[in-house]
């Protein structure tokens, strides 16, 4: 009887056991891989947030030292401008500046006249577009960037709701 008992314990896990375990193992990682992907994706969109942001100090530095306006003298908005226009012109950005590009980023754009800056990610990064929408106070002492984002919730940008 005890060599029976004995031999019972050794035999290892029943079948019953092994379908908890693997039924468990799947529950959660139904829970985890979706949100691995959200968070990967908000981490390109942080890298897409970084890759402007000489544009959003270059324009930020005009609006500042036009006194709050985005258009006067010259147009803050147009990126990155000639020789003798827009943040170039202004001696904001190095001559011979494009718009910035990043590895999750289809295209970068700017609104003259405003300074929004149209973020488009790739396909990596959910195809979703953010705007920037630079805000000053009154004296033009600070300038606060709010970003919307319409296309894709917040757990593909990290923005909005």
């Amino acid at each position: 009887m005890i060599k029976n008992q004995i031999a019972r314990a050794q035999r290892g896990f029943t079948l019953i056991e092994l379908m908890i375990v693997v039924a468990i193992i799947g529950i959660l990682a139904a829970i985890a891989i979706p949100l691995y992907q959200d968070y990967v994706t908000r981490s390109r969109w942080s890298d897409n947030f970084q890759t402007v942001g000489q544009l959003k100090q270059a324009i930020a530095e005009c609006v500042q030292n036009q006194a709050g306006s985005f258009t006067a003298p010259m147009d803050c908005g147009v990126m990155p401008g000639t020789a003798t226009t827009g943040l170039i012109g202004g001696g904001y950005l190095p001559a011979g500046a494009v718009a910035p590009t990043g590895k999750f980023l289809t295209s970068v754009a700017t609104t003259a006249g405003t300074g929004m800056i149209t973020l488009t990610g790739n396909a990596q990064a959910g195809a979703c577009a953010v705007t920037l929408t630079p805000v000053t106070s009154a004296a033009a002492a600070t300038i606060v960037w709010n970003a919307v984002n319409t296309v894709c919730g917040r757990t593909k940008t990290g923005i909005g709701t």
